[in-house]
């Protein structure tokens, strides 16, 4: 794979003595123009932006995400909407974009479509939360045969064996699940014994990016700012919320969250 544009956010935040930033909103949340105008904006502050499919069962999503995708998927969201997003996004940014989503939808679209679709609208990588190491060997290939990074998932309750197939298995970043619980969990297992478990998965290949999600606020950000990149999804979910409640700027909102995260760990 050439030389991409995430592992250039990760040796950006590398040489500037910190860990990437990573944000995760929902694709059409509250809806398609302000979800590209949230992007823009937060984009001056994250390394690399997340964009999850607006998905009505979702299976690692806590309450803040899935009331985003509802929001998104009410106001009718299609899967053309999200390519559209990230084909206007990239029109003006060069800022890496992760998909989010589940396998069904993908094979619902077609995969060698989806994937086309991708490369397309140039998306730099995927996460597919349903989509285990092995079953998901072959369709990590034909990402990587269209320059687009598949994105490994490791949790706890990974085996040692296991963790080491999947590095073995990955492209420029693998995801740490810091704790088992659906995302915004408050974080029940201490930043030290996260990091401690982290460091256990870095030992194996130093040279592989792996970033920690779950749990991850204003509040815990700091404490874990020793890895290679940190995600923040709920927290930036719930702001769109209560924005919207309170009919405030959510762009101006979303933004400044974004700002304090990375402020945190520079």
């Amino acid at each position: 794979m050439p030389y991409s544009l995430i592992e250039k956010s990760f040796k950006k935040a590398r040489s500037e003595n910190r860990p990437a930033l990573l944000t995760y909103t929902v694709a059409g949340d509250n809806t398609k123009k302000k979800s590209l105008e949230i992007l823009k904006s937060i984009s001056k502050f994250a390394d690399i932006c997340e964009l999850g499919f607006p998905h009505n069962t979702p299976i690692a999503d806590g309450g803040q995400i899935q009331t985003s995708s509802y929001r998104a998927i009410k106001n009718g969201i299609k899967i053309k909407d999200v390519f559209s997003i990230v084909r206007d996004f990239k029109k003006r940014e060069n800022k890496p974009i992760i998909l989010m989503g589940y396998y069904n939808m993908i094979y619902q679209y077609n995969e060698n479509k989806f994937i086309k679709k991708c490369k397309k609208v140039k998306v730099d990588g995927l996460i597919v939360v349903d989509f285990p190491y092995p079953e998901n060997k072959n369709f990590a290939l034909k990402c990587k045969k269209n320059n687009i990074n598949f994105v490994q998932l490791i949790s706890p309750t990974t085996s040692k064996s296991r963790v080491k197939e999947i590095i073995r298995n990955s492209h420029d970043m693998i995801y740490y699940i810091s704790m088992l619980s659906t995302t915004g969990g408050i974080l029940k297992v201490s930043p030290k014994k996260i990091l401690g478990e982290y460091n256990k998965i870095k030992s194996l290949n130093k040279k592989k990016n792996i970033v920690i999600g779950f749990g991850i606020t204003e509040k815990t950000i700091n404490s874990l700012k020793k890895a290679d990149g940190l995600v923040v999804g709920s927290a930036i979910c719930k702001i769109i919320s209560k924005s919207i409640k309170k009919r405030q700027n959510i762009v101006t909102n979303v933004t400044n969250v974004v700002k304090r995260l990375k402020n945190k760990i520079v």
